[in-house]
Protein backbone atom coordinates (compact mmCIF):
# COMPACT_ATOMS: atom_id res chain seq x y z
CA UNK A 1 0.00 0.00 0.00
CA UNK A 2 1.70 3.10 -1.05
CA UNK A 3 1.92 5.98 2.04
CA UNK A 4 -0.53 7.90 0.10
CA UNK A 5 -3.21 5.20 0.10
CA UNK A 6 -2.19 4.39 3.23
CA UNK A 7 -2.91 7.65 4.65
CA UNK A 8 -6.51 8.14 3.43
CA UNK A 9 -7.73 4.52 4.33
CA UNK A 10 -6.18 5.23 8.05
CA UNK A 11 -8.20 8.91 7.86
CA UNK A 12 -11.33 7.25 6.76
CA UNK A 13 -10.81 4.75 9.91
CA UNK A 14 -10.79 7.42 12.29
CA UNK A 15 -13.51 9.33 10.92
CA UNK A 16 -15.62 6.07 10.80
CA UNK A 17 -14.85 5.76 14.89
CA UNK A 18 -15.44 9.58 15.50
CA UNK A 19 -18.53 9.00 13.35
CA UNK A 20 -19.78 6.21 15.74
CA UNK A 21 -20.09 8.81 19.29
CA UNK A 22 -21.62 11.13 16.47
CA UNK A 23 -24.04 9.01 15.45
CA UNK A 24 -25.26 8.02 18.89
CA UNK A 25 -25.57 11.26 19.97
CA UNK A 26 -27.56 11.94 17.38
CA UNK A 27 -29.77 9.41 18.04
CA UNK A 28 -30.29 9.60 21.55
CA UNK A 29 -30.94 13.49 21.58
CA UNK A 30 -33.01 14.20 18.26
CA UNK A 31 -34.78 10.55 17.95
CA UNK A 32 -37.16 8.61 20.06
CA UNK A 33 -35.15 5.63 20.43
CA UNK A 34 -33.63 4.69 23.71
CA UNK A 35 -30.24 3.47 24.52
CA UNK A 36 -30.65 -0.43 24.80
CA UNK A 37 -32.34 -0.56 21.22
CA UNK A 38 -29.44 1.27 20.23
CA UNK A 39 -27.44 -0.95 21.56
CA UNK A 40 -29.36 -3.74 20.22
CA UNK A 41 -29.52 -2.68 16.42
CA UNK A 42 -25.89 -1.56 16.48
CA UNK A 43 -24.66 -4.94 17.36
CA UNK A 44 -26.76 -6.51 15.15
CA UNK A 45 -26.03 -3.93 12.24
CA UNK A 46 -22.28 -4.28 12.88
CA UNK A 47 -22.28 -8.32 12.83
CA UNK A 48 -24.18 -8.14 9.40
CA UNK A 49 -21.86 -6.34 7.63
CA UNK A 50 -19.14 -8.06 8.91
CA UNK A 51 -20.24 -11.09 8.21
CA UNK A 52 -21.09 -9.67 4.61
CA UNK A 53 -17.66 -8.48 3.94
CA UNK A 54 -15.93 -11.64 5.58
CA UNK A 55 -18.30 -13.98 2.48
CA UNK A 56 -16.73 -11.31 0.01
CA UNK A 57 -13.44 -12.61 1.27
CA UNK A 58 -12.30 -15.64 -0.51
CA UNK A 59 -11.15 -18.38 1.68
CA UNK A 60 -11.92 -16.33 5.13
CA UNK A 61 -12.68 -18.33 8.02
CA UNK A 62 -15.71 -17.80 9.96
CA UNK A 63 -15.10 -19.03 13.35
CA UNK A 64 -13.37 -16.26 15.02
CA UNK A 65 -14.23 -14.58 18.72
CA UNK A 66 -14.82 -15.73 21.93
CA UNK A 67 -17.25 -14.82 24.17
CA UNK A 68 -15.47 -13.43 26.52
CA UNK A 69 -13.60 -10.86 24.39
CA UNK A 70 -17.92 -10.41 23.15
CA UNK A 71 -18.54 -9.55 26.73
CA UNK A 72 -16.33 -6.74 26.74
CA UNK A 73 -17.24 -5.47 23.59
CA UNK A 74 -21.30 -5.65 24.77
CA UNK A 75 -20.24 -4.01 28.06
CA UNK A 76 -18.49 -1.05 25.73
CA UNK A 77 -21.39 -1.29 23.67
CA UNK A 78 -23.94 -0.70 26.47
CA UNK A 79 -22.10 1.95 28.24
CA UNK A 80 -21.30 4.13 25.52
CA UNK A 81 -25.05 4.36 24.12
CA UNK A 82 -26.20 4.80 28.13
CA UNK A 83 -23.51 7.28 28.50
CA UNK A 84 -24.49 9.54 25.58
CA UNK A 85 -27.79 10.61 27.09
CA UNK A 86 -26.15 12.84 28.63
CA UNK A 87 -22.68 13.38 27.42
CA UNK A 88 -21.76 15.61 24.56
CA UNK A 89 -20.00 13.87 21.39
CA UNK A 90 -16.41 15.42 21.80
CA UNK A 91 -16.39 15.28 26.17
CA UNK A 92 -17.49 11.42 25.88
CA UNK A 93 -15.26 10.87 23.00
CA UNK A 94 -12.34 11.88 24.87
CA UNK A 95 -13.30 9.80 28.06
CA UNK A 96 -13.60 7.03 25.85
CA UNK A 97 -10.13 7.34 24.30
CA UNK A 98 -8.55 8.50 27.89
CA UNK A 99 -9.84 5.42 29.65
CA UNK A 100 -9.16 2.88 26.50
CA UNK A 101 -5.58 4.22 26.40
CA UNK A 102 -5.50 4.18 30.65
CA UNK A 103 -6.30 0.02 30.71
CA UNK A 104 -3.87 -0.59 27.67
CA UNK A 105 -0.83 1.33 29.69
CA UNK A 106 -2.06 -0.06 33.10
CA UNK A 107 -1.49 -3.66 31.14
CA UNK A 108 1.45 -3.02 30.59
CA UNK A 109 2.88 -2.24 33.63
CA UNK A 110 0.96 -5.12 34.98
CA UNK A 111 2.98 -7.11 33.15
CA UNK A 112 6.74 -5.44 33.74
CA UNK A 113 6.47 -2.44 31.39
CA UNK A 114 8.53 0.46 33.09
CA UNK A 115 8.03 4.25 31.86
CA UNK A 116 10.49 5.96 30.98
CA UNK A 117 10.55 9.56 32.31
CA UNK A 118 9.12 11.30 29.76
CA UNK A 119 6.54 8.98 29.58
CA UNK A 120 5.80 9.65 33.56
CA UNK A 121 5.56 13.02 32.65
CA UNK A 122 2.75 12.55 29.77
CA UNK A 123 0.88 10.07 32.30
CA UNK A 124 0.71 13.25 34.81
CA UNK A 125 -0.26 15.54 32.10
CA UNK A 126 -3.25 13.28 31.04
CA UNK A 127 -4.32 12.16 34.25
CA UNK A 128 -4.30 15.92 35.40
CA UNK A 129 -6.14 16.98 31.81
CA UNK A 130 -9.09 14.13 33.16
CA UNK A 131 -8.89 15.73 36.28
CA UNK A 132 -9.55 19.32 34.77
CA UNK A 133 -12.22 17.90 32.83
CA UNK A 134 -14.24 16.14 35.68
CA UNK A 135 -14.04 18.32 38.38
CA UNK A 136 -17.00 19.45 39.76
CA UNK A 137 -18.61 22.97 38.30
CA UNK A 138 -20.82 24.48 35.81
CA UNK A 139 -19.43 23.09 33.11
CA UNK A 140 -18.34 19.82 34.03
CA UNK A 141 -19.74 17.20 32.18
CA UNK A 142 -22.25 14.88 34.14
CA UNK A 143 -20.88 12.65 36.41
CA UNK A 144 -23.11 9.41 35.73
CA UNK A 145 -22.48 9.68 32.11
CA UNK A 146 -18.77 9.89 32.47
CA UNK A 147 -18.77 7.30 34.74
CA UNK A 148 -20.17 4.91 31.92
CA UNK A 149 -18.30 5.78 29.17
CA UNK A 150 -15.05 5.63 31.48
CA UNK A 151 -15.90 2.28 31.61
CA UNK A 152 -17.16 1.98 27.82
CA UNK A 153 -13.36 2.88 27.88
CA UNK A 154 -11.97 0.04 30.04
CA UNK A 155 -14.25 -2.54 28.60
CA UNK A 156 -13.22 -1.51 25.03
CA UNK A 157 -9.66 -1.31 26.59
CA UNK A 158 -9.83 -4.99 27.56
CA UNK A 159 -11.38 -6.22 24.20
CA UNK A 160 -8.21 -4.32 22.03
CA UNK A 161 -5.92 -6.21 24.56
CA UNK A 162 -7.66 -9.67 23.82
CA UNK A 163 -7.58 -9.20 19.96
CA UNK A 164 -3.58 -8.70 20.00
CA UNK A 165 -4.08 -12.43 19.74
CA UNK A 166 -2.75 -14.14 16.26
CA UNK A 167 -5.35 -14.35 13.75
CA UNK A 168 -7.50 -12.67 11.43
CA UNK A 169 -8.97 -9.55 13.42
CA UNK A 170 -11.97 -8.80 10.59
CA UNK A 171 -13.17 -12.25 11.45
CA UNK A 172 -12.49 -12.34 15.48
CA UNK A 173 -14.60 -9.02 15.10
CA UNK A 174 -17.29 -10.95 12.97
CA UNK A 175 -17.53 -13.34 16.04
CA UNK A 176 -17.58 -11.11 18.51
CA UNK A 177 -20.26 -9.11 17.37
CA UNK A 178 -22.14 -12.20 16.65
CA UNK A 179 -21.91 -13.50 19.95
CA UNK A 180 -22.71 -10.17 21.45
CA UNK A 181 -26.05 -9.55 19.97
CA UNK A 182 -28.21 -12.26 22.20
CA UNK A 183 -26.35 -10.13 25.11
CA UNK A 184 -27.70 -7.55 23.73
CA UNK A 185 -31.04 -8.85 23.22
CA UNK A 186 -31.28 -9.94 27.07
CA UNK A 187 -30.28 -6.12 27.62
CA UNK A 188 -33.11 -4.43 25.77
CA UNK A 189 -35.61 -7.52 26.88
CA UNK A 190 -35.19 -6.15 30.75
CA UNK A 191 -35.51 -2.89 29.53
CA UNK A 192 -38.73 -3.26 27.78
CA UNK A 193 -40.91 -1.02 29.32
CA UNK A 194 -38.74 1.43 28.44
CA UNK A 195 -38.30 0.98 24.78
CA UNK A 196 -38.82 3.38 22.29
CA UNK A 197 -38.32 3.12 18.50
CA UNK A 198 -38.20 5.75 15.97
CA UNK A 199 -37.39 5.54 12.36
CA UNK A 200 -34.60 8.04 12.03
CA UNK A 201 -32.86 6.58 15.39
CA UNK A 202 -33.25 3.32 14.59
CA UNK A 203 -31.32 4.41 10.78
CA UNK A 204 -28.50 6.03 12.89
CA UNK A 205 -28.16 3.12 14.79
CA UNK A 206 -27.93 0.77 11.51
CA UNK A 207 -25.32 3.60 10.10
CA UNK A 208 -23.05 3.34 13.45
CA UNK A 209 -23.17 -0.63 13.48
CA UNK A 210 -23.09 -1.26 9.48
CA UNK A 211 -20.64 1.35 8.73
CA UNK A 212 -19.12 3.38 11.45
CA UNK A 213 -18.47 0.28 13.40
CA UNK A 214 -18.32 -2.85 10.52
CA UNK A 215 -16.61 -1.36 7.98
CA UNK A 216 -14.90 1.40 9.83
CA UNK A 217 -13.36 -1.67 11.71
CA UNK A 218 -12.79 -3.82 8.29
CA UNK A 219 -10.80 -0.47 6.73
CA UNK A 220 -9.29 -0.13 10.40
CA UNK A 221 -7.53 -3.60 9.93
CA UNK A 222 -6.94 -3.06 6.26
CA UNK A 223 -4.52 0.22 7.32
CA UNK A 224 -2.93 -1.35 10.46
CA UNK A 225 -0.17 -3.78 8.80
CA UNK A 226 1.40 -0.48 7.22
CA UNK A 227 1.30 1.00 10.25
CA UNK A 228 4.17 1.40 13.35
CA UNK A 229 2.83 0.72 16.67
CA UNK A 230 3.18 4.32 17.66
CA UNK A 231 2.30 5.48 14.06
CA UNK A 232 -1.15 3.63 15.01
CA UNK A 233 -2.06 4.96 18.91
CA UNK A 234 -1.14 8.13 17.63
CA UNK A 235 -3.62 8.27 14.52
CA UNK A 236 -6.28 7.62 17.31
CA UNK A 237 -5.20 10.64 18.91
CA UNK A 238 -7.80 12.79 16.19
CA UNK A 239 -10.62 10.68 17.05
CA UNK A 240 -11.92 12.82 20.13
CA UNK A 241 -10.51 16.12 17.96
CA UNK A 242 -12.81 14.64 14.84
CA UNK A 243 -15.83 13.64 17.48
CA UNK A 244 -15.67 17.38 19.20
CA UNK A 245 -15.60 19.24 15.36
CA UNK A 246 -18.43 16.70 14.53
CA UNK A 247 -20.42 17.92 17.23
CA UNK A 248 -19.98 21.66 16.59
CA UNK A 249 -21.11 21.23 13.35
CA UNK A 250 -23.66 18.72 13.19
CA UNK A 251 -25.01 19.32 17.17
CA UNK A 252 -24.36 22.92 17.53
CA UNK A 253 -22.40 21.49 20.80
CA UNK A 254 -20.71 24.22 22.46
CA UNK A 255 -16.70 24.01 23.05
CA UNK A 256 -15.92 25.23 26.87
CA UNK A 257 -12.61 26.51 27.80
CA UNK A 258 -11.92 23.24 30.01
CA UNK A 259 -12.87 21.03 27.49
CA UNK A 260 -10.01 22.41 25.35
CA UNK A 261 -7.72 22.83 28.66
CA UNK A 262 -7.97 18.79 29.28
CA UNK A 263 -8.29 17.92 25.45
CA UNK A 264 -5.09 19.11 25.35
CA UNK A 265 -3.18 17.70 28.89
CA UNK A 266 -4.98 14.57 27.76
CA UNK A 267 -4.03 13.82 24.26
CA UNK A 268 -0.23 15.61 24.31
CA UNK A 269 -0.18 13.29 27.34
CA UNK A 270 -0.75 10.09 26.29
CA UNK A 271 1.38 10.94 22.67
CA UNK A 272 4.16 11.77 25.02
CA UNK A 273 3.92 8.05 26.51
CA UNK A 274 3.31 6.26 23.56
CA UNK A 275 6.06 8.29 21.26
CA UNK A 276 8.23 7.53 24.18
CA UNK A 277 7.78 3.97 24.41
CA UNK A 278 8.11 3.86 20.43
CA UNK A 279 11.58 5.41 21.14
CA UNK A 280 12.72 3.33 24.16
CA UNK A 281 12.06 0.05 22.08
CA UNK A 282 14.18 1.84 18.91
CA UNK A 283 17.26 2.57 21.26
CA UNK A 284 17.02 -0.90 22.32
CA UNK A 285 17.51 -2.55 18.70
Amino acid sequence: MTPLRLCIVTLLAMTAFAGNSLLCRLALKQTGIDAASFTSIRLISGAIALWLILSLRKGARRDGGSWLAALALFVYAAAFSFAYVSLSAGTGALLLFSAVQATMIGWGLWKGERLRVWQIVGLVLALSGLVALLFPGLSAPPLDGSILMLGAGIAWGIYSLRGQAPGDPVCATAGNFLRAVPLAAVLSVVLLPWMKLDFSGVEYAILSGAIASGVGYAIWYTALPGLKAASAATFQLSVPVLAAAGGITFLSEPITLRFLFASVAVLGGIALVVLEKRRGLTSLR
